[in-house]
């Protein structure tokens, strides 16, 4: 949490700096027609709580994120993103009482539009696609009374996108954006389906710095 707390105020430095910054580099310079574009921060995911019989919640937790974009245009665009490392999460049972842990690290492909002209600094944009999420290191079998190891299968399914991309040059940029994943992974127990599913559906809030070239 506290990183994500650091890059915060990072972002914001560099919002009061940007329309300056941007305003400098505009006559020499110009972001359209750029077709790549890379990101890098940190990502707080947070599933919904009452995901499921007897389960409480998944607790929230941050990651780094990375994504990748091409642009076909100044607006149109798919987007390659993905944690670069597993989000954690302590799972509560009805009462606040924990009963394990899980990991999960989702990848998505999306297409994405962004408004307004390249040379803008504020430029909001949204997205849609389709994730994964994997699961593993899965201890809750106290979710079980019979005492076989539960695991999660992969979640698959939509992915929507919102966000804003604040030029500071018209290579760099900071990133804020918020993302909602459709997840219902079946858990399975002793290595078996058991037809039950977790509607976690996970929102993320983002944030991070960008460069195009």
């Amino acid at each position: 949490m506290r990183s994500i707390k650091t890059l915060s105020f990072a972002v914001l430095g560099a919002l009061a700096l940007a329309p300056t910054a941007f305003a400098q580099d505009a006559g020499t310079d110009t972001a359209s027609g750029k077709h790549f574009a890379i990101v890098g921060g940190a990502t707080l995911l947070q599933p919904k709580s009452n995901p499921g019989n007897g389960i409480d919640k998944f607790d929230g937790g941050p990651a780094p994120t990375v994504s990748a974009s091409y642009f076909f245009n100044d607006n149109i665009a798919v987007e390659l993103w993905g944690a670069a490392d597993k989000f954690d999460h302590r799972v509560r049972a009805n009462g606040g009482g924990k009963v394990g842990t899980v990991e999960q690290q989702p990848v998505a492909l999306s297409a994405q539009y962004h408004f307004g002209g390249a040379d803008n600094v504020f430029r909001p944009f949204v997205g849609a696609g389709y994730y994964q999420s994997n699961f593993s290191n899965e201890k809750i079998d106290g979710l079980d009374a019979s005492g076989d190891h539960v695991s999660l299968r992969t979640a698959k399914g939509a992915i929507g996108t919102l966000g804003v991309d604040m030029n500071i040059n018209s290579t760099w940029f900071a990133r804020a954006d918020a993302r909602y994943m459709r997840s219902r992974p079946e858990l399975n127990v002793g290595g078996a389906g058991t037809g039950d599913t977790l509607k976690l559906d996970p929102w993320t809030v983002g944030f991070g710095i960008g460069a195009r070239f």
